[in-house]
């Protein structure tokens, strides 16, 4: 099975949807100075609006344990998503209290040594994530051995397919299914994830 998270959440309405259609994780991006920064603050709403079955991501940057714990918890989320170049021992603070995910920025074939990362979860994302870049599918090669691994970059509807067939563990996807950053469109939730169903064998929930 391929899980789908639904990345750079900014409304309750987006979160709501794509929760009903079948998302299994929802990112919100707690990097200031980026387009889909959301604070704390205004992602808890959004958090206790959602049922306890969706999973609630936080995505940082470079930021240190302590300050993730403590945005973790004001914005009642459950899993923490390490994107900027965070040493081991961060993640490993972290992991005290929540499930990791580390997101690796890929310019080249991927490396065997991110497999000891200490993560719960490896994400693979273009170089500059929620750009919308692609890169070649063969460079995640020395990754498949990864019990859970999630690719991101550049993911889109029509693109998503060949990335299924490589069946991670999930694929995460922000700019290929929106209208502008922060503001998902619904039609392409609807086919992003109606894809994911079809080749999971289950239909889209409506």
């Amino acid at each position: 099975m391929v899980r789908a998270k639904i990345c750079g959440i900014t409304r309750q309405e987006d979160a709501l949807l794509a929760e009903n259609l079948g998302a299994w994780a929802l990112g919100f991006i707690l990097a200031p100075g980026t387009r889909r920064y959301i604070e704390p603050e205004q992602i808890r709403p959004i958090s206790s609006a959602l049922g306890p079955f969706a999973v609630r991501v936080g995505v940082f940057v470079d930021t240190p344990p302590e300050e993730v714990l403590r945005q973790m918890e004001a914005a009642r989320l459950q899993v923490a998503q390490l994107h900027g170049a965070e040493p081991p021992g961060w993640a490993e603070q972290v992991r005290r209290f929540f499930p990791v995910i580390k997101a690796i920025r890929i310019s080249g074939p991927a490396s065997p040594e991110w497999l000891t990362y200490p993560a719960d979860a490896l994400l693979v994302d273009g170089v500059s994530p929620g750009s919308g870049q692609t890169y070649p599918l063969e460079w995640l090669l020395p990754l498949r051995q990864h019990p859970r691994l999630i690719v991101a970059g550049g993911l889109t509807p029509e693109n998503l397919r060949s990335v299924l067939d490589l069946a991670p563990y999930a694929v995460d996807v922000s700019s290929g299914v929106e209208l502008e950053p922060g503001r998902k469109d619904p039609n392409k939730l609807r086919a992003f994830l109606a894809q994911v169903a079809a080749f999971n064998g289950t239909s889209l929930n409506q």
